[in-house]
């Protein structure tokens, strides 16, 4: 049997093209247009390199060596590629025939160092008050999604996140592929896998949830929603797992909302629209919204508060705590912007009660019993 790291250094070797850029901690995305097209990612913005593969037959040869890798067929039957790379880098891989002119790949990277809140605060991503006011909303077991668009960093505010979560609690993480880097003691990953060619041996998102909730989970993290298991999930929430987290994409926070009633409606299980509304404003306490802006940093926008459905208009009603408000855009300068609280009482403030923790003054919320 090849030793682990000698198979992983041979990984890289077929990746030897673009190895400058894997190990380069500046560069956060590699995107490969086939074989003679590859763009790197720096502080949100692509640039065009000088690195190329020798033909379409070795881009093609470094990605069935990386599907061997994370136990994957890629073939003409199967030519879309979903893993990780030896380091943690997610690779998402087309080729022919479903990408005539490929392989396209996309090759997002991680940090060596796992994101704090206090380094999010530091480069204002996310502001001091908003982030006392999550440590809260955390400690006290809301359910909170984090949503953004592609590359935006959800996944990274999530590994942030869930550093907030007290040590004596068991967490369970269930992902398509793993990404999600908790530094917690009581942690368990687990990572769902596609059937072989006569589709035998499927593990789904959907099997793994099940299974979580006899794993004693004390929370539920999830490192995104993408479709049918967004209502288990939904039930987890309203039957006694509170403090889940998940990820999912969606622009604004209504559309959040939206989109999780449509993955929901994905699922087999045939529930009344009403029914799934009502279950959904009942589940989800808080979305944190994440955007990318035109300068390619990345900020909270929104930390907004899921109140009810109402039936009367057929709109979810939400408020926000939280709102990120834009400045004038300087010459040759960033976007100048800063998340500040709304100072709209929350109405989770019984759970927060409940757990004994306050919210910052400068949100204007006095809690009473509480502690900070």
């Amino acid at each position: 049997m090849i030793p682990d790291a000698v198979f992983n250094e041979s990984v890289f070797q077929f990746f030897n093209p673009i190895r400058q850029y894997l190990d380069d901690p500046t560069v956060t995305d590699i995107c490969i247009n086939g074989p003679f097209l590859v763009f790197v990612e720096r502080r949100g913005k692509l640039e065009l390199t000088d690195a190329r593969f020798e033909d379409r037959e070795a881009l093609v040869a470094a990605l069935r060596n990386c599907a061997q890798f994370v136990n994957k067929e890629l073939s003409d039957q199967r030519p879309i590629l979903e893993g990780r790379l030896p380091d943690g880098s997610r690779i998402e891989a087309i080729v022919p025939p479903a990408a005539p002119d490929g392989p396209h790949v996309s090759i997002r990277k991680f940090s060596k160092t796992a994101l704090t809140i206090e380094s999010l605060v530091a480069r204002d991503s996310l502001s001091a008050v908003a982030a006392e006011a999550l440590n809260a909303f955390i400690v006290a077991k809301l359910n909170i999604l984090v949503a953004g668009g592609t590359g935006t960093g959800k996944t990274s505010l999530l590994n942030a996140l869930s550093a907030l979560i007290p040590s004596d609690e068991r967490v369970v993480v269930i992902e398509d592929s793993k990404e999600v880097q908790l530094q917690h003691i009581d942690c368990v990953q687990l990572e769902a896998r596609p059937g072989d060619a006569k589709g035998r041996g499927a593990v789904t998102i959907r099997d793994l949830f099940r299974a979580t909730l006899r794993l004693r989970p004390d929370r539920i993290v999830v490192g995104e929603i993408r479709g049918g298991e967004a209502l288990e999930i939904l039930q987890a929430m309203t039957s006694g797992h509170g403090g889940c987290l998940a990820t999912l994409h969606a622009t604004y926070p209504r559309d959040t909302v939206t989109r999780l009633e449509t993955m929901a409606m994905m699922s087999d299980i045939d529930m009344p629209l009403a029914a799934l509304r009502s279950q959904i404003a009942s589940a989800v306490d808080l979305i944190v919204q994440v955007s990318r802006l035109r300068d390619g940093s990345r900020k909270v926008s929104h930390i907004s508060e899921v109140i009810r459905f109402d039936a009367a208009t057929g709109a979810y009603e939400l408020q926000d705590l939280f709102v990120r408000e834009y400045r004038s855009e300087g010459e040759g300068q960033g976007v100048e912007s800063e998340l500040v609280p709304t100072r709209a009482v929350p109405r989770c403030a019984e759970k927060l009660r409940e757990h004994g923790v306050t919210l910052p003054a400068e949100m204007g919320v006095a809690l009473r019993g509480g502690r900070r």
